[in-house]
């Protein structure tokens, strides 16, 4: 039984420096892929409230129709 174990433990052995090293970068990466679309969420709210439908005179609180004055103002995407 130990024989056993003992041969399953030293044959697996040499793989696991290079998985325990690839797993660590892949949650690294992850990790930073995570905290930039995390502030990709924050620009993108942050562009939202710029626009001022709530206090518009206009504002019909209709989804379909999202400026009744000028809906390409309010539809317009700046690339940043």
């Amino acid at each position: 039984m130990f024989q056993l174990v003992y041969f399953v433990i030293h044959a697996i052995q040499p793989f696991l420096v290079p998985l325990c090293f690839i797993l660590a970068w892949g949650l690294i990466i992850l990790t930073a892929w995570s905290i930039g679309a995390i502030a990709d969420s924050v620009r993108r709210a942050k562009q939202m409230h710029e626009i001022p439908c709530a206090n518009c005179l206009f504002f019909t609180r209709d989804y379909h129709l999202k400026c009744p004055v000028q809906p390409k103002v309010a539809l317009y995407r700046k690339s940043n």
